[in-house]
């Protein structure tokens, strides 16, 4: 699937999800700039498919999440949707069904993602960016969940989510105002690792990646799922899972060639063996 040389488009069954290939990083778009890439039902329901041919595909390192253009990230659900998808009791659990397909997704991949920041990350916008390990994000960003100002009901996961990152305080502020917190806001509280000016996204979201992947690649993996099992309660955590794949660490070619590297004074090769 993938080039070191040009970029690979993988098939995602709409244009309003793209995901382009370079090398060991992967780049997940969506692409619905008009409604300020509203996550509707098509991309909903292309994400999980296009997540599993990305966790399949052993060139692919890094996964970058973004949204197409300069406006959002993602403004949330497509609002037009709602009377149809979000009101009986049967259209919501629908509607809930494929959103647990894609949090399932978003667990099931085990290479670091990194979302990408610019513009409008608010409602499920925002609850898809706090899927990925970490955030950059661009100076002009807003961050919130308007849940309150149109009568929606939270669910327990998006709530546990958010609380598990920036505290049962800011949750309370984030969710009982429904209003726009700035980048500067959102750094303070937790929400994004770093905020950079908006020429620079990214390119420091391209370097960071690029770093990520030129290490071990089972290092990397290991430590994504040791981090995701220790914001577990302690009765509910995979140790053997953990175990097993540090174990693997230690077994492999790539700790080799770890040793080698630092010994001869050059940069590894890691083959993810």
């Amino acid at each position: 699937m993938t080039s070191t040389n040009s970029p690979a488009q993988l098939k995602t069954g709409t244009d309003l999800l793209l995901v382009e290939v370079t090398g060991a990083v992967a780049v997940v778009t969506f692409n619905n700039p008009a409604k300020r890439n509203a996550l509707s039902r098509e991309i909903r329901a292309a994400l999980p498919g296009a997540l599993a041919a990305l966790q399949a595909d052993p060139e692919v390192r890094v996964v970058v999440v973004t949204g197409a253009g300069d406006k959002a990230f993602a403004s949330g659900a497509d609002i037009s949707e709602f009377g149809e998808q979000r009101t009986t009791p049967a259209a919501r659990a629908d509607y809930d069904k494929g959103q647990a397909a894609q949090y399932a997704a978003w667990a099931d991949l085990d290479k670091p993602v990194i979302a990408m920041i610019r513009g409008f990350c608010m409602g499920g916008g925002l609850l898809t960016a706090l899927q990925a390990d970490i955030r950059i994000a661009s100076a002009d960003s807003q961050f919130g969940i308007p849940a309150a100002r149109l009568g929606l009901g939270y669910g327990l996961t998006g709530v546990t989510t958010l609380m598990g990152l920036v505290g049962a305080a800011w949750t309370a502020e984030i969710l009982f105002s429904a209003r726009r917190f700035s980048a500067a806001e959102a750094l303070q509280m937790g929400l994004v690792n770093r905020v950079v000016p908006a020429a620079e996204l990214r390119g420091a979201v391209m370097t960071l990646a690029a770093g990520i992947a030129s290490n071990a690649p089972l290092t990397v993996a290991a430590a994504k799922v040791a981090i995701r099992e220790a914001a577990r309660p302690p009765e509910l955590r995979d140790l053997t899972r953990v175990e097993t794949m540090v174990e693997a660490c230690f077994q492999s070619a790539d700790y080799r060639e770890g040793q080698r590297a630092f010994a001869e004074k050059r940069p590894p090769a890691f083959t993810g063996r």
